[in-house]
């Protein structure tokens, strides 16, 4: 009999669309709404070069004029600015003796696509919270952090007023903030404080845990550096996603003699922070790292800050 082999069960055309879904379906992050996906940022994402410049128009300014029978208005002006995304291009390959023959019980395409996706769920959850990390670090994100690191006592400390106090860093736009991101240590303080209310989702399958009616994504990733937490507020679409297209996106390959299969899987995708531009000040490749996109030096804000939806706020626990 001859063994079932990976390239008998992949179909490149089918499997790679099918990952891109699969990763999104399985995303904390964009099942809370801060990551949004549209086809011009698709497009964009195919549309060639490391650097995808995103024009924009400033919003109007001046003061309004009284009208006059002896003089006429005074024409003001609209500017324009560029927000600037870079390419992501990553790629994993794995080698398992036998796999597709071991998961061949049940829908074998089904089977490793959930593998692969919810490996990509996982690796952008981890490059998102590298982007914050640089993002927030440099100086023109400013007046989007709040850390209460080097207060006294309660004031230093997670709790309800603190939190306000976070989200007012936006003002009167602080409503556009819906979601929490925060480290597991941050979320079992609130659970021992019982602040935490369990929320079903829409379609009844699930529960989701809330503060203050902003949903919570839980994620060990969250920075702590010797007890002092970050914790990130978003709104929604406060990043936004493209999917491009790698040359060869999805490729199998077989070494007979080791008794070898080979999954190979790239994507190349945006995902970025809206508002804030990639400067490509300290990047090494031909893509950055995640070591290189939590670098300070490689942002700057272009938008102002009411309309970049994401607070950094820096705590201690009770």
């Amino acid at each position: 009999m001859t063994a079932t082999k990976i390239a008998d069960v992949i179909v490149p055309e089918v499997f790679n669309p099918y990952v891109i879904q699969r990763t999104a379906e399985l995303s904390a992050l964009q099942a809370a709404g801060i990551i949004s996906t549209n086809p011009e940022l698709d497009r964009l994402a195919t549309a060639g070069g490391k650097l995808i410049n995103m024009p924009y128009w400033e919003d109007l300014t001046g003061d309004d004029e009284v009208l006059s029978d002896s003089g006429s208005l005074t024409p003001g002006a609209i500017t324009s600015d560029k927000d600037i995304a870079v390419l992501l291009m990553r790629g994993r390959a794995w080698g398992v003796n036998d796999l597709a023959k071991a998961l061949s019980g049940d829908d074998p395409m089904r089977a490793i696509a959930d593998l692969v996706a919810a490996y990509w769920a996982r690796r952008r959850q981890v490059t998102l919270l590298a982007i914050l990390k640089g993002v927030f670090a440099d100086s023109t994100m400013a007046d989007s952090v709040l850390d209460i690191t080097g207060e006294s006592g309660d004031d230093a400390v997670f709790s309800g007023s603190t939190f306000l106090d976070a989200l007012s860093l936006l003002g009167d736009s602080e409503n556009k903030l819906t979601a929490v991101a925060m480290h597991s240590a941050t979320f079992t303080s609130l659970r021992k404080q019982q602040l935490i209310v369990n929320l079903r989702e829409a379609d009844a399958s699930t529960m989701v845990p809330t503060y203050m009616g902003k949903r919570l994504i839980i994620d060990d990733g969250c920075p702590v550096d010797t007890g002092d937490y970050t914790t990130y507020l978003f709104g929604p679409g406060a990043f936004g996603l493209g999917n491009g297209a790698a040359p060869v996106p999805t490729e199998t390959d077989r070494d007979s003699l080791a008794g070898e299969d080979y999954l190979i899987n790239r994507q190349h995708f945006l995902l970025h922070p809206r508002g804030v531009k990639f400067t490509s000040s300290s990047v090494a490749g031909s893509s950055p790292t995640n070591g290189e996109l939590d670098d300070d030096a490689n942002w700057t804000r272009v938008y102002e800050t009411k309309n970049v939806r994401m607070v950094a706020f820096v705590h201690k626990l009770a």
